[in-house]
């Protein structure tokens, strides 16, 4: 992983995405959707678990990466 959020950005812009900045509240929780586009999720820093497909868990920490295709389920 890229040493710096900036330097994070730019490696996702070079391969082509568009990344948002985007945080969450501790114990936030998001009910279960779905997008029509696909997703790809880095965790810059702290946690969050997903529930994939309704059965996949995914724990996640700074660092890690989960891409979801476009309709994927998940919360």
């Amino acid at each position: 992983m890229p040493s710096t959020e900036a330097q994070l950005h730019d490696q996702l812009v070079h391969e082509g995405l568009r990344p948002i900045r985007w945080t969450n509240d501790p114990q936030f929780v998001y009910g279960v959707h779905d997008h029509p586009y696909g997703k790809v999720l880095v965790v810059v820093s702290g946690s969050i678990t997903f529930t994939v497909g309704g059965t996949r868990v995914v724990r996640m920490q700074a660092g890690d990466r989960l891409t979801l295709d476009p309709r994927t389920p998940h919360s």
